[in-house]
């Protein structure tokens, strides 16, 4: 996912204007811009070797640019567009944002699993040696843990239940083994179901020993990564574990997306605060003290449940498409920074 920048040094090749030149500044010019761009020497060592000032090597760089004597060309991976990337990041006040190309056959798909391995990519590069990530139910970091290769030694905790005890070995218990393998830290996986009958079984789910102790790293999370549901079937695994009464309840108060078992109206706010009392999840105010969420989901059905939790303040990064990009772009009025993570609710 890094992208590369080509420098392409010329001499007696470049543009007219800099034909201007002659032959002996031409190649002082290209020899000057070739030990900066392309070495990485700093223009100390660069007047020091050519026995000139700084400020002259300055100068001459200057101008090697306006004289089209060098070419610099950003490119990035053709499946990444950079472009749409930084307007998303600057629209919603993210500390990052990478969008992948829809897939052509698949716009209308929710979470291409492409996302994953760009996602996979970004968390290699933002964790660090001793770091704690933790890990949310959902398929879109599944795809994610199954396509990383790479990751500093570090902590990964479970910060959800799973959708079905029956599926660990193929969902998010997986995945936190599989993140702990790469990196070659511990981990700390919870071995039950996301959603409970009752609050009083979830709370005493939530005492048991490997559940609890689980718990006790939420508060050391550095690097979170977590899924986007929109409220309806198939989109939100939340939405398809409730009973048709409870749906059409939640449904009444204004939901429009879910993350990690939490509830949000279009405009961020939390709403059906009583659900997160019978499930196993992070809660909402220690999300938002870790220092770096990773929201991954894409498809336009999801752009408004996208929408609605980066209003929310929960998220600082997202990984999408662009099908989402677009429809995200075009929403409402712009949002209020998303690393301005004060609660919308005021509490």
């Amino acid at each position: 996912m890094n992208s590369s920048e080509e420098i392409a040094v010329s001499g007696m090749s470049a543009g007219r204007s800099a034909m201007r030149m002659g032959p002996a500044e031409l190649v002082q010019a290209a020899a000057m811009a070739r030990r900066f761009y392309l070495e990485g020497k700093s223009k100390i060592q660069i007047a020091e070797e050519f026995g000139v000032s700084r400020f002259k090597v300055a100068r001459v760089l200057e101008t090697a640019l306006e004289r089209d004597l060098v070419r610099i060309e950003i490119r990035v991976p053709a499946e990444l567009d950079a472009e749409r990337s930084d307007a998303l990041r600057a629209r919603y006040g993210l500390r990052h944002a990478v969008v992948v190309e829809s897939p052509a056959e698949a716009e209308e798909s929710p979470d291409p699993e492409n996302l994953g391995e760009v996602a996979a990519d970004l968390l290699g590069e933002l964790v660090a040696e001793g770091d704690v990530l933790g890990l949310a139910w959902g398929r879109s970091t599944i795809h994610m843990a199954a396509a990383l290769d790479r990751l500093p030694p570090c902590t990964v905790v479970q910060l959800t239940g799973v959708y079905d005890a029956g599926t660990a070995e193929r969902g998010s218990v997986e995945a936190v083994r599989r993140a702990a393998q790469v990196s070659g830290g511990d981990a700390h996986p919870i071995y039950a179901p996301m959603l409970l009958p009752d609050v009083a079984t979830a709370a005493a789910l939530r005492s048991q020993t490997g559940i609890a102790r689980a718990f006790e790293y939420f508060d050391k999370v550095t690097v979170a990564c977590v899924s986007i549901g929109s409220w309806e079937a198939g989109i939100s695994t939340v939405h398809d574990m409730l009973t048709e009464e409870e749906r059409a309840h939640y449904a009444s108060l204004g939901v429009e997306a879910e993350m990690s078992a939490h509830l949000f109206d279009v405009e961020g706010r939390r709403v059906g605060r009583d659900l997160g009392e019978r499930c196993i999840t992070v809660e909402a105010d220690r999300l938002r003290r870790i220092p770096e969420v990773v929201a991954i989901a894409g498809g336009q059905r999801k752009s408004g449940a996208i929408d609605a939790v980066l209003r929310s303040g929960l998220v600082t990064s997202l990984v999408t498409d662009t099908a989402a990009a677009d429809a995200l772009m075009t929403t409402g009025p712009a949002p209020r920074p998303a690393l301005d993570r004060a609660d919308p609710d005021g509490l």
